[in-house]
């Protein structure tokens, strides 16, 4: 399974993570997605797959609405390079456990972006 890299723009936050090969994405339609345009992981990411290598102190750290998700982002250039999961409603019956990852495809290092398969996720109706 391929190793990957990525960064916030700065560089001030750097990780990694194994994954299958990444030949797809997620855009998300909610309020805050739709404004950042970014092409988020198809799959969540267990804790265990990606490791922060520097920028522990780097990031911030945004919720809105229910606050089951964690927007993090650089504090020095604003880029938002993973979600991680906060808490699940009760009847939540899907596959994202607590700190899950969401990794923004953008940050990964060498992907071509374009050739991704990108499909629609209704985080509106979420």
């Amino acid at each position: 399974m391929p190793t990957y890299q990525a960064s916030c723009h700065c560089g001030a936050i750097r990780f990694r993570f194994t994954s299958d090969a990444l030949t797809t994405g997620r855009r998300c339609n909610c309020s805050i997605c739709v404004r950042k345009g970014a092409i988020w992981s198809a799959s969540y990411y267990r804790a265990g797959a990606v490791e922060l290598l520097t920028g522990a102190d780097a990031f911030a750290v945004y919720t809105f609405g229910d606050r089951d998700v964690h927007h993090c982002f650089c504090k020095t250039c604003g880029i938002a390079p993973f979600t991680r999961i906060a808490g699940l409603p009760d009847d939540y019956d899907g596959q994202a456990q607590l700190g899950d990852f969401r990794i923004n495809l953008g940050c990964v290092e060498g992907l071509d972006h374009d050739a991704l398969d990108v499909s629609m996720l209704d985080g509106r109706s979420l």
